[in-house]
């Protein structure tokens, strides 16, 4: 039954919140409704890891105290209630066959790739009209409810896990599919161009090329490493319009922040002001504001920026300055630990691959809040969490 609940996670992502709110509470009552749950919930406490993610959750939970909105309070505990409950889930004894963590990882790749498909679809129908819109900070439709930043680092992460499979299985028709998955990925996350997930692949792809080069020191390596990371966003520039368009713009957009201008739904620029408000509720809270870092952050652009509209009013666009709002200096040194945390975590079989995967997701948080929504919570909860288990069942046993 969990084996099927996690299937059933993993397609609820993609259609629909609801039920992905309904396979995850089917999930936690499979994996901590047993009469050896005490034992579980000692294993728990035993694993650095667990502990740190659920840190995630307690930071802004132990805000209670001297939040005023209990509103926004309540909001903030529900969104990232998972990031407790799934460390304890996965604290759990139970294990799956090697088998199954393969049928997983095949169904999150062909779920992927069905979600690109469909993409791509929306933006064929209209390619002239969305051609112009990327010029205007816009992309087309992505699964996820439009979530193109989680969507892209979704595809990212289904182009590590086809790289781990195609070492794995033995299938030549499995192997042609995710030699197929990845180049396709490869080309939607350069369409879309959605930065999150592209720039994740880019920290994938340099990984790989550090990691080639240091295993067979061979310059032939070095020279093809280097010129494919360099050729492949000069050939998306003149093959893809979307690529080229979003360049543009993001060139554009820069200049006018560099410049100290205003421009009307500019992307980087709301991003930026809202770095600074995030920075400045910081400095002047050092032991932070509680759930309160959003009213404080909307009365900042009240008093410096009252032309900006609601609507372009963001929360501080990075998870450690929004952890800072919560609990200050403490919450943002927290934050940088549970990040690092797994870094120190052994897992017994693919290593590099783990590194890959904290690296992106990392960085990911860095310039977003993906801890502030429920999919962003999941991606990184469930497959932080799905790979440090699978990646604790040894290789000799996963050939």
């Amino acid at each position: 039954m969990i084996f099927y609940t996690v299937l059933l996670m993993l397609l609820s992502l993609f259609i629909s919140r609801a039920l992905l709110s309904i396979s995850f509470t089917l999930f936690i009552i499979f994996t901590c409704v047993h009469k050896n749950f005490g034992q579980q919930f000692k294993s728990f406490f035993k694993k650095p890891i667990l502990v740190g993610i659920s840190f995630l959750f307690l930071i802004p939970f132990i805000t209670w105290f001297w939040s005023h909105d209990k509103q926004m309070w309540m909001w903030f505990a529900r969104i990232k209630l998972p990031l407790l409950l799934l460390p304890i889930a996965f604290a759990g004894e139970w294990k799956f066959s090697s088998k199954q963590w393969k049928w997983i990882g095949l169904w999150f790749i062909l779920l992927v790739f069905i979600g690109c498909c469909w993409s791509l679809w929306q933006y064929i129908q209209n390619a002239k009209q969305i051609h112009t819109q990327y010029l205007q900070a816009k992309v087309f439709d992505t699964p996820l409810e439009n979530d193109h930043v989680r969507y892209s680092l979704a595809v990212c992460i289904a182009i590590i896990c086809c790289t781990i499979l195609m070492k794995e299985v033995i299938q030549k028709n499995t192997k042609i599919f995710l030699s197929i998955a990845i180049a396709f990925f490869i080309v939607y996350l350069h369409v879309l161009s959605a930065r999150t997930g592209l720039v994740a692949f880019y920290i994938f792809l340099m990984l790989v090329i550090f990691f080639l080069i240091y295993s067979t020191k061979n310059i032939q390596w070095t020279i093809l490493s280097i010129a494919v990371l360099t050729l492949m966003p000069l050939v998306a520039w003149f093959v893809f319009p979307t690529f080229q368009n979003r360049i543009k713009y993001n060139i554009y957009d820069l200049t006018n922040v560099r410049q100290n201008k205003y421009l009307q739904g500019s992307n980087d620029g709301n991003r930026i002001v809202s770095l600074k408000a995030g920075w400045n509720i910081l400095k002047q809270n050092p032991l932070g504001v509680g759930t309160d870092v959003i009213d404080k952050t909307y009365q900042w652009y009240d008093n410096n920026l009252p032309r900006l509209s609601k609507r372009e009013r963001l929360f501080p666009a990075s998870e450690p300055l929004m952890y800072g709002g919560f609990l200050g200096w403490p919450g943002l040194i927290l934050f940088f630990a549970v990040m690092v945390l797994p870094f120190f975590e052994k897992v017994k079989t693919r290593s590099f691959f783990w590194l890959c995967l904290n690296v992106i997701t990392f960085f990911s948080l860095l310039f977003d809040i993906g801890l502030e929504n429920q999919f962003g919570v999941f991606i990184y909860g469930f497959f932080v969490l799905w790979w440090w288990k699978w990646f604790q069942q040894p290789k000799s046993a996963s050939n």
